[in-house]
């Protein structure tokens, strides 16, 4: 097996079992030793790189890709051996734990990968895939030479602790590892707070509080330093956890630490409550948020049916993506509209929501309304004063779209034109919702980002970002899950359900279903040879010598 380390690489014929797993075989390399080393350069290296990075400058990273036969894609990750092609492995201290003893399977197999795409039609290409997450027989740290640390960076989400918490116990208990320090303050406590040790003892029931108890920030990244307090406090494992933004800055200080020839891994730990980071099944987090929103839409229905034309109006998160908004607005039923950033809506008129809002309230005699953070920021015509502004995070700065839209539903009933009586209430119930613990689902679900991400630090994998894909954790690239955001698709069958749910218009013109259609559509993989298309890639028939019904 042979991984190419450039953007355009030569494919590979492979043989792939009918299993979708590539066999082990002497005529095969592992993906990790496929790439040339890279000469490590001294620490403070070039001053124009390091100024590139205090402003922020992104380094792309070559893509490891691997072809197969049938259309088969492996988008790999780095592993250390790519630039350090020398270091010795060692046995898993697992196969000695007596946790594990009655695993049927200890170690995944070297060339397991999960497909991206699990519908697929029988002539079909096999698609992309990713490395499986699990521990491998053979390790590239002992456990007493093993010093980690963990960063919380970006906003507050439900399983920040549990996370920090199943990585001290998963590193200790399954690996021996006695060295973990915890950054307080995100990115910048590399340089500019204090460190606390981390031992399971001290993080033993810290999952049962919301938040993070190293602290988190926005921006604060300055590559060099950051790379700097790694190298000096003899740091070789970092867990980093936060969301898109976190995770291109974790991708920068890879860059860096493969620069200088480090032997330090880079582990990310995909975090948004909003369930906005791509290629991931799901976010951690989000079925907590989903739950604890709940509360404030029975709220709003227990106020909007106890008066005359009652309104209740809940404002959840979702700056780029409705997810919360949709789930919430699914699971409750109480619901009666639900407005998003994907699905643009208007207020007057033949068709808008003033005229829904008014059916309503005579049909039933009260109403819930339920609105993303995002949504209908082009309706507000003050934020166009804001649109350039952003957080340190680099996130668009919103005006209250809960508050605007209140008031504006308010403003129309107490026009002279319309004679009807409203009593509305306002919920927001954002900060409550971020600050709560995770549910028992979400704690199992930390827990198994945790462990994937151990096992993947300790075979020597760096670079990577972890998460579940079709229910399998995947080791995935970090250019993978920053360069778009997962966004809720409003011409699929779950939009219609909520649509259904509501009896709510779509609020869109025909127009605007189909540049829905054309902008949105999930890529699938498409029989035609003129547009075979596979998750991100798009690859031409006869520069990979393969035709999209798997035939040459």
């Amino acid at each position: 097996m042979e991984s190419v380390p450039n953007s355009t690489p030569v494919p590979q014929k492979l043989h792939v079992g009918s299993n979708g797993i590539i066999p082990n075989s002497n005529h095969f390399l592992d993906l990790r030793s496929s790439l040339s080393s890279v000469e490590a350069p001294g620490r403070n290296g070039d001053p124009k790189l390091q100024s590139g990075r205090k402003m922020g400058l992104e380094i792309k990273t070559n893509p490891k890709i691997v072809y197969g036969e049938a259309g088969y894609v492996l988008e790999d990750v780095p592993h250390l051996t790519d630039y350090m092609p020398d270091l010795p492995t060692y046995p898993n201290p697992l196969q000695d734990n007596p946790a594990y003893s009655v695993v049927k399977q200890y170690f995944v197999n070297r060339d397991d990968t999960v497909a991206q795409k699990i519908v697929v039609h029988k002539t079909s290409p096999r698609g992309t895939h990713f490395r499986r997450a699990g521990p491998r027989q053979r390790v590239y740290f002992e456990s007493d030479e093993v010093h980690a640390c963990i960063v919380t960076c970006g906003g507050l989400c439900p399983g920040l602790n549990t996370v920090i918490r199943e990585i001290v116990c998963g590193l200790s208990h399954m690996y021996g590892v006695t060295k973990i320090l915890g950054i307080e303050g995100g990115y910048r406590g590399f340089y500019a707070r204090n460190t606390i040790s981390l031992t399971p003892k001290t993080v033993n029931d810290i999952h049962k509080r919301g938040g993070t108890i190293l602290g988190t920030s926005r921006g604060g990244h300055d590559t060099s330093k950051i790379v700097d307090s790694i190298q000096d406090r003899g740091i070789n494992q970092v867990y980093i956890i936060g969301g898109d933004g976190t995770q291109k800055g974790a991708s920068m200080i890879f860059e860096e630490i493969q620069r200088r020839g480090l032997k330090v891994v880079v582990a990310g730990i995909p975090k948004t409550i909003d369930n906005d980071i791509a290629v991931i099944d799901k976010s951690f987090g989000f079925d907590s948020a989903v739950e604890e929103a709940q509360r404030a839409i029975n709220a709003a229905h227990v106020e909007a049916e106890s008066v005359e034309n009652g309104i209740g109006v809940v404002k959840l998160m979702g700056r780029y993506s409705g997810f919360i908004a949709m789930y919430a607005t699914l699971a409750s039923r109480d619901v009666d509209c639900c407005l998003i950033p994907e699905s643009p809506f208007y207020l007057e008129g033949k068709g808008g929501l003033f005229e829904y809002i008014e059916k309503r309230l005579k049909e039933n005699g009260h109403m819930v309304l339920v609105v993303a953070e995002g949504a209908g920021q082009e309706l507000m015509a003050e934020n166009m004063r804001s649109m350039g502004h952003e957080d340190a995070s680099g996130n668009k700065l919103l005006l209250d779209v809960g508050l605007w839209l209140s008031q504006k539903i308010k403003d129309h009933f107490a026009s002279r034109k319309k004679k009807m009586a409203i009593n509305l209430k306002y919920i927001d119930p954002t900060y409550m919702i971020r600050a709560i613990p995770s549910n028992a689902s979400d704690n199992v679900y930390c827990t198994l980002l945790a462990h994937s991400a151990i096992h993947g630090a300790m075979a020597g994998y760096t670079g990577f970002t972890v998460g579940p894909v079709n229910g399998r954790h995947a080791y995935i690239p970090f250019h993978r899950i920053t360069e778009a955001q997962n966004k809720v698709v409003i011409t699929d069958r779950m939009w219609a359900r909520l649509l259904s749910s509501t009896n709510q218009p779509s609020f869109l013109s025909h127009k605007d279903v189909e540049d829905a259609r054309k902008e949105e559509a999930p890529p699938t993989q498409l029989l035609d040879g003129e547009n075979c298309k596979d998750g991100h890639h798009v690859k031409d028939v006869v520069d990979n010598g393969l035709a999209c019904n798997g035939t040459r």
